[in-house]
């Protein structure tokens, strides 16, 4: 183990920032206290890390203080240090210190396959997922300590508050959904929350998601989705559709005139730009999206949203009971919205005896195969809009009357948009309610209500503010 670890560097750091303590911020943003190996070097960084919170001096005097407020001070180990010449490249002896840190974790790492390997005799399922939870932690330094102190929470509280200060009260703390009534009942989506969205077939919960997905994209922040039930160019034609307002039809088959042609390739070549990633295979457990998930969170930082469409469609890669798979599977999606820190959407089926009552808006006990989607859920969202259901009466009456052989005449008009409800029905962290939308059918498009009406106004980048004049067609 002589090799995993050099003290003479460490002391030379520690020494370099006592004699240079300007150089405190760029060695503390790559290594950490853990990184140090002999006990007495940890808790020196720390009293520097607390004297640098505290806007105290990083010298002698106050680590010594700090030091001796929590008993920890070791003085011929501080003699050494201050006795070490600094070091003139400190850079490539910090990525040392963490080069060396890293493997003594991968060494551990060995320890821990073995014992829930052969000692515990665990599936090896479970052992791949515990080994790429660790790998990822290693990798991203996301370990943990087993409690948080509360000074260290009241500051990071604080920090908290003056960041949404600075925003200028704007309301939102997490990922802005773009649809006004809904960020005043959340806020936005936070980091680590694990959000349902669920609705009946037809109800255009897909859609509903993909314009989240979009605003998330359009705001910087990087999104990854895992479309279990359709490939990934079915995905991106429906966010070009909504982006563009030409409708899906159109684009399908490309009945387009110049102009919307025009339109089709500056808004494709934005799209080409973004973090945007698409997981199209229809075949995966909880344990497959954990996995390249922290991968992709690993190579791409700035991921920030991730979708799975749907719940119902994934297993959990075992024998269970369909019941507790979907526990396992709700379970194990909020437990990878805490670890990687990202608001997680999971889109859902509901039950069909709904459709039995009279007033067919969805609740909490609607929710398909498992109980555990409510208790696991930060935010629960149905979609619905009723109009859905009355065209299903309309077309019923019709098909009667056709085969009792008489004449029916409807006064419903199926309508180029319709009113849309988005149901809040759990919300952990603020109110439930209700956000009405209206949902543009030809585009596959939520809007908020009084928002963006027949005519479309275009405010991208890459797209001359103009307005532009579409006539949707009938349906």
């Amino acid at each position: 183990m002589d090799n995993l670890h050099n003290i003479n560097i460490e002391r030379s750091i520690l020494s370099s920032v006592f004699f240079t303590p300007s150089v405190f911020e760029d060695v503390a943003a790559l290594l950490k206290p853990k990184d140090f190996y002999l006990p007495s070097h940890r808790y020196i960084f720390e009293a520097m890390e607390e004297c640098e919170r505290d806007d105290l001096p990083i010298d002698e005097e106050f680590v010594k203080k700090k030091l001796h407020h929590e008993g920890r001070f070791d003085e011929q180990a501080m003699l050494e240090i201050l006795s070490t010449n600094p070091l003139p490249a400190l850079k490539a002896y910090v990525q040392e210190i963490r080069e060396k840190s890293i493997k003594r974790e991968l060494v551990a790492l060995t320890v821990d396959i073995k014992d829930v390997t052969v000692d515990k005799d665990l599936p090896s399922h479970e052992v791949l997922d515990l080994v790429q939870q660790k790998l990822y932690q290693i990798t991203n330094d996301s370990g943990t300590k087993e409690f948080r102190e509360s000074p260290e929470m009241t500051r990071s509280t604080i920090e908290h508050i003056l960041a949404m200060k600075q925003r200028g009260n704007a309301g939102i703390v997490g990922v802005d959904t773009g649809f006004r009534e809904i960020n005043k009942l959340t806020t936005g989506f936070g980091d680590g929350d694990l959000i349902i969205v669920a609705a009946r077939p037809a109800m255009g919960k897909t859609a509903f998601c993909l314009n989240l997905a979009q605003k998330a994209l359009d705001d910087g922040r990087g999104v990854a989705i895992f479309s279990l039930e359709m490939p990934a160019e079915q995905l991106m034609l429906r966010m070009l559709s909504a982006k563009t307002s030409i409708p899906l039809q159109k684009l399908k088959v490309g009945d387009m005139n110049d102009e919307e042609w025009e339109r089709l390739n500056s808004a494709a070549s934005t799209m080409s730009e973004k973090q945007f990633f698409v997981d199209d295979n229809g075949n995966v457990t909880i344990h497959n999206v954990r996995a390249k998930l922290r991968k992709l969170k690993t190579q791409h930082p700035e991921i920030s949203l991730a979708i799975i469409d749907y719940i119902q469609l994934m297993s959990s890669g075992g024998n269970k009971d369909r019941h507790l798979e979907v526990s396992d599977i709700s379970r194990g999606l909020k437990l990878l919205a805490r670890e990687l820190n990202i608001p997680i959407i999971g889109l859902s089926q509901l039950n069909r005896g709904l459709e039995s009552r009279s007033d067919k808006r969805p609740m909490l006990s609607d929710l398909r195969e498992s109980g555990a989607i409510e208790q696991d859920a930060d935010l629960i969202m149905f979609v619905y809009r009723d109009d859905v259901y009355r065209i299903r009466e309309e077309k019923e009456k019709e098909q009667k009357a056709r085969v009792d052989g008489r004449d029916y005449k409807s006064n419903f008009f199926e309508k180029p948009e319709e009113q849309a409800e988005v149901i809040i029905g759990k919300n952990r962290n603020g109110p439930v309610g209700v956000a009405n939308l209206v949902f543009q059918k030809a585009c596959t498009r939520f809007v908020d209500s009084g928002g963006i009406p027949v005519q479309y106004i275009y405010n991208d980048s890459n797209i001359d503010s103009k307005e532009a004049s579409i006539e949707l067609p009938k349906l």
